[in-house]
């Protein structure tokens, strides 16, 4: 019985530790004497160690546990802020122009990538989100936005390698958002704010019930409403080849007239957050079938959407230019838009998922045995366009496809009381599939202005028969001009994201499984030990063993240390392994449009590309924690070596301009046309640039995270002080050139800060309560584009450090209320602006940034708790 004791006090132990560290009071006065004489209880990580539940400081591995409290107390409606508010080594970037990544946010984890971090809910898997990044790693991971606040009881955020304790992707770490489990009771909030420009209005709406279930079980509900506007942080579109400001007067108001319709705003092309809403919802619940087991199930559905701009387009640039009709008139796109268009890109993303399962014990032994259902789906929505091969008769908005991400799971998981050790092992099976739906026809169709010359007007320089009968009827046609718009030449697809045609469609399916062992406890009353091995095997890509050791050793009553080595696996996705994408990008500081294959498929070995294979990691930790009365700290190191890690090859430029010499310029360029024109890709003529995803090169992540919390307590209230600080370095180890261009690989190795910290002090007095937070960002690197071929000294930014501070205030109006303000980044912050000549059309900051460019933001929060 000695587990089920531990469980017991486990539960009341996290129930406990959520008053502590509260920014603002939430019950009566009595309700916080309360917590003030639960104050001392240690936090507890149930990731970690799968024997047993441990303190955080005790843990042969890193781990943060964020209460409830902690996460209401961030200004935030995404999740993804909120953990890269509270973990520094936690970061998350802002993407305008992104194609799905505008809605769906790549994350990293100790400079790893989202989908090197596995994201558990209940301890259970969570399922991946259908989009695939389309640079970069090409990360494919869980959308955690789909996650309300008011759901959760603790976030444990585990910072090491643990893929044999929990299986592929865990390379940088476990996040495990543990439901609440309320049997009565609930909350209340509505949160609203503004920046200080003006616009983002934001509104979030989120609440939790909790229901006793008979005697014996509990239904524990939540939900949230968000809504955001969309904020405006950019200028004129303004570049060498095109400048809005230098046209004629009616082009500007047309242009204006566009931009304002379209998007709100003054300027052709916006640079700022999207317009995004979802509502969401999320259950928990169990019920006690006897003493010595319990039914459980939880689940969710999610609908968000949200609207994001492309590039703008002007005449002239390969998609606006003049096209000779069947009739022999010429036709320009701009007789639909005369100000030039931007497309606007929509995206509905719907999430859904259902955990079932019984646990309980029988005798030393405990047991788990559940199954799970996840899907998100992405239907995407192109307006404000063309089809530019279909000339006249393109329409101006398109449904481009669908992308599916499904996923099935049965697990079992024992734990076996050995007295002084405990045994937990276990297997499980995945079906996942990923499937890309096929979009209307118009999205992707080669019209007839795909080709030069459609409809046989010119022989050579001469009039045919054909040419001749327009000539006739007024047209002015010559052939002997080569600039004449009968060779013009223009894209396939809805211009900006092009439809999924039946090439590129259909689905990518896979299983694996998985069987795994572990072992922990205390070898001597000093020091605890753990072991683990999993194996693993999937149908697309073999099967591999790997493992951990971890151990705690407690130094004396105040100072502990810890250390981990272990392996890591991670088979890249159906997703990554099938999408494919053409969209606009700067592979040169200039918009071209660049078609994504899958390594794969046709094109891509055409290209070069191999087919992709797992990466494999190493992971050594080494750390300290140390209790000194009322201060806490943890200073862990860690060293992540990543092998054939999963990356996007530098844009390869493609031209049809004839090239036959090998050492000539443009040689390749023209030869990578050629196995396009040889692939049979439709509009192969209007693609300026390809790439595709490959195991390109390893890289070693070393760092350090350190983690204090100091509490005090007078006659005056109690304050408590915690301080985060992550630096992260990443280096290639071995030689990336074959796959990245110098630009790429610099900015690989120093685009993001080395140096992260959050600072912060927690004040409460009385039904008073106050909170002030420092974010510190180290400064970064970027280089310049030098047309792939050198980085020199003139192209490279150094971005600054950058320092944004918070503040909060709250007011315990009544034992049910509580009223706050607060400001998000109070002094106005801005990085540095992009000077190096890599940002274009109108951008003012590093879009990719991780740090903050929306400027200060304030808001007020009603909270409820009944």
């Amino acid at each position: 019985m000695k587990q089920k004791k531990l469980h017991t006090a486990v539960r009341y132990a996290l129930t406990g530790i959520t008053f502590f560290t509260t920014s603002m009071l939430v019950q009566a006065q009595e309700v916080a004497e309360e917590a003030t004489e639960a104050k001392d209880l240690e936090r507890i990580a149930v990731v970690g160690a799968r024997g047993a539940p441990r303190s955080v400081t005790s843990s042969p591995v890193p781990v943060d546990v964020l209460t409830a409290e902690d996460v209401e107390a961030v200004a935030f409606t995404d999740m993804n802020n909120v953990l890269m508010t509270l973990v520094p080594s936690y970061s998350v970037g802002r993407q305008p122009i992104s194609d799905g990544g505008t809605f769906i946010r790549p994350a990293t984890l100790r400079g790893m990538p989202t989908d090197k971090t596995l994201v558990l809910v209940n301890s259970k898997r969570r399922h991946r989100a259908a989009l695939v990044s389309i640079g970069g790693s090409g990360t494919q991971g869980p959308d955690i936005a789909t996650i309300p606040t008011a759901a959760i009881n603790t976030v444990e955020v585990l910072r090491d390698g643990a893929a044999a304790q929990y299986g592929s992707d865990a390379i940088a770490g476990v996040i495990n958002f543990q439901l609440k489990d309320n049997t009565e009771g609930g909350s209340f909030t509505i949160d609203y704010g503004t920046y200080y420009e003006g616009d983002g209005d934001q509104i979030t709406v989120t609440g939790n019930k909790g229901f006793a279930l008979g005697d014996d079980g509990f239904l524990s509900i939540s939900a949230e409403y968000s809504d955001s506007d969309a904020t405006f942080r950019g200028e004129q579109y303004c570049e060498p080849w095109f400048c809005v400001d230098e046209q004629s007067e009616q082009y500007i108001a047309d242009a204006t007239a566009m931009a304002n319709s379209v998007h709100d705003s003054d300027v052709v092309q916006p640079w700022g957050q999207p317009n995004t809403s979802g509502k969401r919802i999320f259950f928990n619940s169990g019920y006690t079938l006897s003493a010595e087991a319990e039914l459980y199930a939880f689940g969710n559905y999610s609908e968000s959407e949200g609207d994001g701009s492309f590039y703008y387009r002007y005449p002239g640039n390969g998609t606006i230019e003049d096209l000779r009709l069947e009739d022999g008139s010429i036709w320009n796109p701009t007789e639909f838009f005369p100000g030039g268009f931007t497309p606007r890109f929509f995206g509905d993303v719907t999430d859904y998922s259902f955990v079932g399962g019984i646990k309980g014990m029988s005798g030393d032994l405990t047991y788990d045995i559940s199954g799970r259902y996840g899907n998100n789906e992405i239907s995407y929505t192109l307006a404000n366009t063309i089809n530019p091969s279909l000339g006249n008769e393109s329409p101006t908005s398109f449904q481009p496809g669908d992308l599916t991400n499904e996923e099935t799971q049965i697990q079992a998981d024992f734990t076996y009381d050995m007295s002084e050790y405990v045994l937990a092992f276990g297997a499980s099976y995945l079906d996942e599939s990923y499937e890309i739906s096929e979009g209307e026809e118009a999205s992707y169709f080669a019209g007839p202005y795909a080709t030069s010359d459609p409809y046989g007007f010119c022989d050579g320089n001469i009039a045919t028969a054909a040419g001749l009968a327009v000539i006739a009827t007024g047209s002015t046609l010559d052939c002997s001009n080569p600039d004449d718009a009968v060779y013009t030449v223009v894209g396939v697809g809805s211009n900006g994201f092009p439809g999924y045609s039946p090439d590129y469609s259909g689905s990518y399916e896979r299983d694996s499984y998985a069987v795994y062992t572990d072992i922990s406890g205390d070898i001597t009353d000093a020091l605890f030990a753990q072991a683990a091995l999993r194996y693993e095997d999937y149908s697309d890509f073999g099967s591999e063993v790997v493992y951990k050791i971890a151990g705690f050793y407690q130094l004396n009553d105040d100072v502990g240390f810890r250390s981990s080595f272990g392996t890591g696996f991670r088979a890249p996705t159906p997703g990554q392994q099938g999408t494919t994408n053409v969209s606009t990008r700067l592979p040169n500081g200039f918009p071209v449009a660049t078609g994504l294959f899958p390594a794969g498929g046709e094109v891509a070995q055409a290209l070069g590309a191999e087919e992709l294979s797992p990466e494999k990691s190493t992971n050594f930790t080494l750390g300290m924690t140390a209790n000194y009365g009322d201060l806490t700290l943890t200073v862990d190191y860690y060293n992540i070596k990543l092998e054939d890690r999963l990356y996007s090859v530098s844009t390869r430029d493609v031209s049809t301009t004839v090239v036959t010499d090998p050492d000539a310029s443009g040689y390749s360029a023209y030869q990578n046309y050629l196995a396009l024109a040889g692939a049979n890709v439709s509009g192969a003529e209007s693609i300026g640039g390809v790439f595709f995803f490959q195991n390109a090169f390893d890289t070693v992540t070393e760092g350090v995270d350190v983690v204090a919390t100091y509490k005090m307590e007078s006659k005056y209230g109690s304050t408590i002080l915690t301080g985060s600080i992550n630096y992260n370095k990443t280096e290639f180890d071995s030689d990336p050139s074959e796959y990245l261009d110098p630009e790429d690989q610099f900015d690989f190795e120093n685009g993001t800060p080395e140096m992260r910290g959050v600072f912060s002090v927690t004040h409460s007095y009385d039904v008073w309560s106050a909170v002030a937070r420092l974010s510190y960002y180290g400064e970064y690197e970027n280089a310049g584009s030098d047309n792939g071929e050198s980085v020199n000294a003139e192209s490279i930014q150094t971005f600054g450090d950058e320092f944004m501070f918070d503040i909060e205030g709250s007011y315990l109006i009544n034992e049910n209320f509580t009223l706050s303000v607060g400001i998000r980044n109070l002094f106005d912050n801005y990085p540095d602006l992009s000077t190096n000549g890599d940002a274009c059309c109108g951008e003012l900051y590093d879009s990719g940034s991780i740090v903050d460019w929306q400027g200060g933001y304030y808001y007020t929060r009603l909270a409820a708790r009944f």
